[in-house]
């Protein structure tokens, strides 16, 4: 291909071209090169009808030789005439270069899928520039965000503050815009990773939390926000765990309401069907009867017959699931403020039905003390 030189007079840049933000540092450097060695790769050009030339690559180049003051440029002369193959090439040849913004390339793609000038498919795109298409898709949903958010995004993986990468803002680009463009100007400040801003984008498309609360989200920092995510998952997982509790518990229940077949095996513990849920305390002393009395039971045990008493075998049982009593720590009591509004019903409800409980389980215990109580008076006594 020929390469000619031109006259930088006769040389227009391309105002449409895809590349629009120049590096100030990095086109000084270029100047410095072309001053010591000169231009290494030359520009591309195309004719115009009023016989002057339009760059069709190489803006950077020609800003650095104009400034130079540099009477001519070396040039191709390219005789396309079609603006979709133009833009396309430009693209191309962008790509390959340093300094073209993720932003650029989104305006770029958008250009090209939007402008009634080209009106291309995604999949067009693919196949021109051997991109996938979740390239394209990927850039043109950084559009989604404010200028104040996009000026931020520069390209590679290094987070820094007060930039964003594509990587840490396309979890966010499915939120609600009154969300997305707060939390990514969020990120930038506190240089969150990407795992951190996909858990913050978790957490603010939750659906069983209020709008109201995840406005009030928006005044925290990150890593508040992460340490509210994790009270929120922790919540989840115990909600989880207390539904699949209740279900067990539903299923004992129905089973123990199943008649069973009466066990044969010599060590296995008889239950009589006929058994009351009440517990006899005092049976009537001279109450004849030809089976044991329903406070008691026989367990057979090989050849050894242990008599249990159905009360304290009861009282065992709750003692051994009971906690032993210690006060809530103020840090416990405080955590109540990270519950979100939505589930703190659902919270009060377990409370009450924990403290009826307690009172209920208090209340019956009581009176088996004053029994017992009475019972061990009733016996001293009778031994004075």
């Amino acid at each position: 291909m020929d390469i000619v030189q031109i006259p930088t007079y006769l040389i227009d840049e391309d105002t449409d071209q895809p590349r629009y933000q120049f590096d100030e540092d990095s086109l000084q450097e270029l100047m410095n090169s072309i001053a010591e060695l000169g231009l290494l790769s030359p520009i591309k050009v195309r004719t115009t009808k009023d016989g002057r030339y339009k760059i069709i690559y190489g803006n950077r180049r020609y800003k650095a030789c104009s400034t130079l003051g540099k009477p001519t440029i070396p040039c191709i002369v390219s005789d396309v005439t079609d603006e979709l193959e133009i833009y396309l090439e430009q693209i191309a040849e962008n790509l390959t270069r340093e300094g073209f913004s993720p932003i650029e390339e989104a305006d770029a793609f958008n250009k090209l899928l939007k402008d009634p000038k080209f009106s291309s498919s995604t999949k067009y795109l693919s196949s021109k520039l051997g991109k996938p298409e979740s390239y394209i898709k990927n850039k043109c949903d950084l559009l989604k965000f404010s200028n104040a958010v996009k000026k931020l995004i520069v390209a590679g993986t290094e987070i820094k503050m007060d930039k964003l990468t594509e990587l840490q803002v396309l979890p966010l680009k499915d939120l609600p815009i009154e969300y997305r463009d707060s939390l990514a100007l969020m990120v930038a400040r506190d240089e969150l990773s990407v795992s951190d801003v996909k858990k913050i984008a978790k957490l603010f498309k939750d659906k069983d939390i209020s709008d109201n609360t995840k406005t009030k989200l928006l005044y925290k920092s990150g890593y508040e926000l992460i340490e509210t995510w994790s009270v929120f998952e922790q919540n989840r997982v115990e909600r989880s765990k207390q539904a699949e509790s209740k279900t067990t518990i539903k299923v004992d229940k129905s089973e123990k309401l199943t008649p069973k077949q009466t066990p044969t095996d010599e060590n296995t513990i008889p239950v009589p069907s006929s058994i009351p849920s009440a517990i006899e305390l005092n049976p009537e002393p001279d109450k004849k009867t030809d089976i044991e009395p329903l406070h008691k039971i026989s367990v057979q045990t090989g050849t050894e017959a242990v008599t249990e008493v159905l009360i304290d075998r009861t009282l065992q049982r709750l003692l051994s699931t009971l906690p032993s009593y210690s006060p809530l720590s103020d840090e416990v009591l405080r955590s109540y403020a990270d519950i979100f509004e939505n589930d703190r019903e659902s919270f009060h409800a377990s409370v009450k039905l924990l403290v009826d409980n307690l009172e209920k389980h208090l209340e019956q215990w009581k009176k088996v003390q004053e029994l017992t109580q009475d019972q061990i008076a009733a016996s001293g006594a009778n031994v004075n």
